[in-house]
């Protein structure tokens, strides 16, 4: 690897993603700048570096399979006295959603309701809304129920490179005991702070603000199932 070039890369990858409000995916990166993506690797690495050695309030996060920078996590709560919040927090009904399907993906609606034992197709419409949830096809089964996955804002959301970081359940249940309501990093532009479904689970059933493919496309797309 040329040394020369990974110092090159180093300033405008920063400045690329200090400019970006989202995560930039290596291979956007790697056009941007017409270089291998070791290159951009390694830049980040090295500018990692100089932040926790200058000790920096902000480091590049690897997120939604992109790289982003973000506030270190002991300064969130100045940051969101800053930024405040942009959505209401999710309740206990729509986090439970959101594990099973992130855990289960794809899954049915129908599937999802048998697991909580309640109707939720209000709790998924939200979801959608939110863009955290998309429709990513139609099961087998009689009816061809609607099948439902994770997007790339549910990684961004909470801080996960892929969905291999998923937290353990019984994780996730400690966290929505805790109802923390955040990520552990704010992202630098305020886009921190988690999603959250406000009042009660009312209106809208299965098909409320529903589109084939969903607003994040393919690239949110499910585990295996």
């Amino acid at each position: 690897m040329d040394l020369e070039e990974v110092k090159r890369a180093k300033p405008i990858v920063e400045a690329l993603l200090f400019a970006s409000e989202g995560p930039l995916l290596l291979g956007r990166l790697k056009a941007l700048l017409n270089v291998d993506p070791e290159v951009i690797v390694k830049a980040v690495d090295r500018l990692n570096r100089e932040y926790w050695e200058t000790g920096r309030a902000f480091l590049i996060v690897e997120v939604a399979g992109g790289f982003q920078m973000a506030t270190r996590s002991q300064f969130a709560p100045w940051v969101r006295k800053l930024v405040g919040r942009s959505e209401a927090r999710l309740s206990r009904a729509a986090f439970e959603v959101l594990a099973i399907v992130a855990y289960r993906q794809p899954v049915t609606r129908q599937e999802v309701e048998a697991i909580r034992g309640v109707n939720s197709g209000s709790v998924l419409a939200g979801l959608l809304q939110r863009s955290l949830v998309r429709i990513v096809g139609r099961s087998d089964a009689p009816g061809k129920p609607l099948l439902y996955g994770t997007t790339r804002k549910f990684l961004q959301t909470f801080g996960l490179r892929s969905l291999d970081d998923l937290p353990k359940p019984e994780e996730v249940e400690e966290m929505v005991q805790r109802e923390e309501g955040a990520p552990q990093q704010v992202p630098s532009h305020g886009g921190g702070g988690l999603p959250q479904e406000g009042g009660p689970d009312g209106g809208g059933g299965e098909g409320a603000g529903e589109r084939e493919g969903g607003p994040d496309g393919p690239e949110g797309g499910p585990g295996p199932g």
